[in-house]
């Protein structure tokens, strides 16, 4: 079986994959100082709980945006699983679609990862948006090229800045409001509004942005942690893929499979 690695700015999450299939998946919070050894502690565990053993595992694929974070990945595939792990966007592992952008080069790997599995399961034009520690617009052409994007804080990230820049407005946890009212009755009332509403607003105004600068129909496909959060709101995602990152590894190690 893959083991799939996606280490992403807040949380790193580690699945088995057979056949494509997602047999198993964890997360662990990201920590560029957490050791292989480390990992392999705890990855053993799970391992174990769920019925399988570091022998299942053959092979290893990583996509991070997190440098850091990569040689200690490495050493855990190397010494505890016996297996040179592949880095997507790297050696045999390269993209293998077109990133038609000015900087290629900086197009982060977990974006590139959503194009690959989003135009194997969706035709035509798409539009990904990945709920992350930020939140990502990304134009897929219908021929599975990335074309291009936008990048915004993710809402974590805009409650944190409003909670630590002001001195009496308490954290609240990020909820589907129970009513549509744009109009708060307590303190705790309107900063969700403002939160939960005001990201809906910018969700929806860049997509039809989006669609109305492309001319032409897009599918939008959501994926990341909050994605349902906001399809109880919005009408705007056509479908939700949590493990679209995961699946974009699984077919890029696949690709580089064939290819040896």
């Amino acid at each position: 079986m893959l083991l799939a690695i996606d280490a992403g700015n807040t949380n790193l999450v580690f699945a088995l994959v057979d056949k494509g299939e997602i047999k198993a998946r964890w997360r662990i919070a990201t920590d560029p100082r957490r050791t292989a050894d480390q990992y392999s502690v705890w990855l053993h565990q799970l391992l174990e709980l769920e019925g399988f053993s570091k022998q299942d595992v053959d092979g290893v694929i990583i996509g991070t945006v997190v440098p850091r974070a990569l040689h200690n990945l490495e050493v855990l595939s190397e010494k505890y699983f016996r297996v040179t792990a592949l880095i997507a966007g790297q050696g045999r592992a390269a993209w293998p679609m077109e990133l038609d952008v000015d900087e290629p080069q900086n197009v982060g790997a977990d974006r590139a990862l959503n194009v690959i599995a989003a135009h194997s399961k969706y035709s035509g034009d798409l539009l990904v948006i990945d709920f992350g520690t930020a939140t990502t617009f990304d134009v897929v052409s219908s021929s599975g090229a990335y074309a291009g994007g936008i990048i915004a804080p993710g809402i974590n990230l805009s409650l944190d800045a409003l909670v630590s820049a002001t001195a009496k407005l308490p954290r609240i946890a990020i909820e589907a409001p129970d009513n549509e009212s744009v109009v708060g009755r307590t303190t705790q009332n309107q900063m969700l509004i403002g939160i939960y509403w005001g990201y809906v607003a910018m969700l929806e105004g860049l997509a039809d942005r989006i669609k109305r600068e492309l001319g032409c129909p897009l599918t939008v496909i959501a994926t990341g942690g909050l994605a349902t959060l906001f399809d109880k709101h919005t009408k705007l995602f056509d479908a939700i893929e949590p493990d679209l990152t995961i699946q974009g590894l699984s077919l890029l190690y696949d690709t580089a499979a064939r290819g040896k």
